[in-house]
């Protein structure tokens, strides 16, 4: 089966043959995801790569008061996978929660290591692909809690302009640190309406 964004995003990093671009997408698992499910959860070693064909993912943990924080979002066109955990293979301490409904195409860790054996510089590819993930996540964490909040607010419509209007105003309330109150008279100083969720 053709998957178009994923042959496009692979092609970013690497020439490959349209044999090897089908063979990578037949490897796949098409996975659909109901707004409020979990790609990965804490305490749980991950076992699978996923790479986001439509909708939007939040990783998010619990603080110690109990308290759901929001770490960052993950849309279209991007893998999600808890690399520590996938690496090193050890349980997860974050949880990855579809945000919308999403459509998401699953590589096990078997299936992914066999690119390796199959696949000419294949390692070259994983490495480009682990160094944007990293330098992506860096770029998307929750801004520096120092800045004010309608600071951080501007920041977060500049970086994912895309986003504002589809995740729930109490993610993005958690993403930037305040509570949901707050954030709606951020909102409306910009002139946006407030959406209940």
């Amino acid at each position: 089966m053709n998957y178009p964004a994923l042959e496009n995003f692979l092609l970013r990093f690497q020439h490959f043959t349209p044999q090897q671009l089908q063979w990578i997408g037949s490897q796949a698992v098409e996975r659909r995801f109901k707004a409020g499910a979990y790609f990965a959860e804490a305490g749980r070693v991950a076992q699978e790569i996923g790479f986001v064909v439509s909708g939007v993912f939040r990783v998010c943990y619990f603080d110690k008061d109990g308290n759901d924080i929001t770490k960052y979002f993950i849309e279209e066109d991007n893998f999600v996978v808890d690399l520590q955990s996938y690496q090193h293979q050890l349980p997860s301490t974050e949880y990855v929660q579809a945000v919308t409904e999403a459509q998401v195409l699953i590589f096990t860790a078997r299936t992914w290591q066999s690119f390796a054996t199959t696949i000419v510089d294949w390692h070259k590819v994983e490495s480009k692909l682990i160094s944007r993930a990293l330098l992506e996540k860096v770029r998307r964490l929750s801004p520096l809690v120092n800045e004010n909040a309608t600071t951080r607010y501007q920041h977060f419509l500049k970086e994912f302009p895309a986003l504002a209007n589809r995740i729930p105003l109490s993610y993005l309330a958690s993403y930037i640190g305040v509570t949901q109150q707050s954030l709606s008279r951020i909102r409306r100083k910009f002139g946006e309406a407030g959406r209940a969720f």
